[in-house]
């Protein structure tokens, strides 16, 4: 979103090397996503990812001079005699002192970077975690996928695909979502993280692909929610399932912290498949999970930051943005680069797509071009015409 909002190439660098770490680092062999790696290599913590600047010299020659200001690298470091690195200096400034323009000092940063990648790889690595938990795994999906829309890498929507594909075959398998899984192999019932992150991720890769069976995906999901995890008495949903063992109370968490509530995503879930479904009941559970809340919500606002925004998005209505076929990429590329949060946007990329889904209120009626990419934007009921000029577009917007 930084990207987005910025258009900063250091954002986007941010995002490609996380993601690029991730699928290095954290990436199970069916693409599923590990849970942790440790800090610490024989008991000493960062041994694993920290230099001194005499190695680095070695390693390096003499771009080390660029390397080591990027990086703020010094003799004494900056964690107990080594050194983080830590970037703390932009390429532009950095090129200026050095004569050379920000794409070359960008170029010799990447060189280096690869060359100390290398030299690490080598060392003794951290321990992992190698427990693959399927709310986490929600989450990085998603994470992928918004990678892909804002860097055109087709590579983080390939393993995004493959890791969900994993977890909807799982459901359709076992009819229930696990909470773990070791090796491959599922442990525990899932909870309401797990499917609420796992349907957000859902609707994030119809959105992207809108490949008929991930708005599927999500609404089973949504549906085994308001059959398994709803409370009528209070309305909002239990953190454990009808189907899970018999507690002598069934916890429910409404606050949003260092993640957000199972409730609150899957009020937005519940909001999101409404638009794209015109199913009632979705909207009628998320008003009710928003009007159980909203006095809590009035009296500590920053407990409740998500259920916030779906609230924001449940009165004000989301902007329902369809790209029709995928053949002008310049055109399509810059509509996911914009940062629209208040928007639904679905990418169909192809007439088949789009006939299935013609059953939606969403899509039917809208003409699949092979020869042209058309954007129709509708709020409040009303739509625009097909437009495949971006000033036209953006006007709508």
């Amino acid at each position: 979103e930084a990207y987005q909002i910025t258009k900063d190439p250091f954002f986007q660098n941010v995002v490609k090397k996380t993601l690029d770490y991730v699928i290095r680092e954290m990436t199970s062999s069916d693409d599923t996503f590990f849970s942790a790696q440790d800090a610490d290599t024989n008991g000493e913590e960062g041994q694993t990812f920290v230099w001194k600047k005499q190695e680095i010299e070695k390693i390096l020659g003499e771009d080390s001079e660029i390397f080591c200001i990027y990086y703020d690298v010094t003799d004494g470091g900056n964690f107990e005699g080594n050194t983080i690195l830590a970037n703390n200096i932009n390429a532009s400034s950095l090129g200026f002192k050095f004569g050379k323009s920000e794409s070359e000092i960008q170029n010799i940063i990447s060189k280096c970077s690869d060359k100390l990648l290398e030299v690490r790889n080598k060392r003794e690595q951290p321990g992992k975690d190698d427990k693959v938990i399927t709310s986490w795994n929600g989450l990085m999906i998603s994470a992928f996928l918004s990678g892909h829309r804002i860097t055109d890498d087709s590579k983080y929507l390939d393993i995004a695909k493959e890791s969900i594909d994993f977890f909807e075959s799982n459901f359709k398998e076992n009819h229930i979502l696990h909470r773990t899984f070791k090796n491959g192999k599922p442990k525990l019932n899932g909870y309401l993280d797990d499917y609420a992150y796992m349907a957000n991720a859902s609707i994030d890769m119809f959105e992207n692909t809108s490949d008929p069976k991930y708005l599927l995906f999500a609404t089973n999901l949504a549906n085994y929610l308001i059959m398994h995890f709803w409370d009528d008495s209070t309305d909002g949903f239990f953190f454990t399932s009808d189907n899970h063992e018999k507690l002598i109370i069934r916890p429910k968490n409404n606050y949003d912290l260092s993640m957000p509530s199972g409730n609150s995503v899957a009020a937005h879930v519940l909001l999101r498949l409404h638009h794209l479904t015109q199913d009632k009941q979705f909207l009628e559970i998320t008003k009710k999970i928003i009007e159980s809340q909203a006095t809590a919500a009035a009296e500590n606002p920053f407990a409740f930051g998500y259920l916030l925004n779906v609230l924001y998005l449940y009165y004000q209505k989301p902007t329902e943005i369809t790209i029709i076929n995928d053949k002008n990429f310049e055109l399509v590329s810059s509509l996911r680069k914009k940062f629209l949060p208040e928007s639904i946007m679905v990418l169909v990329a192809n007439k088949n797509n789009l006939d299935a889904l013609s059953k939606y209120a969403f899509f039917s009626g809208k003409e699949f071009q092979d020869d042209k990419t058309n954007v129709i934007v509708c709020k409040n009921f009303s739509c625009s015409l097909p437009l495949s000029d971006l000033s036209e577009i953006e006007k709508e917007l």
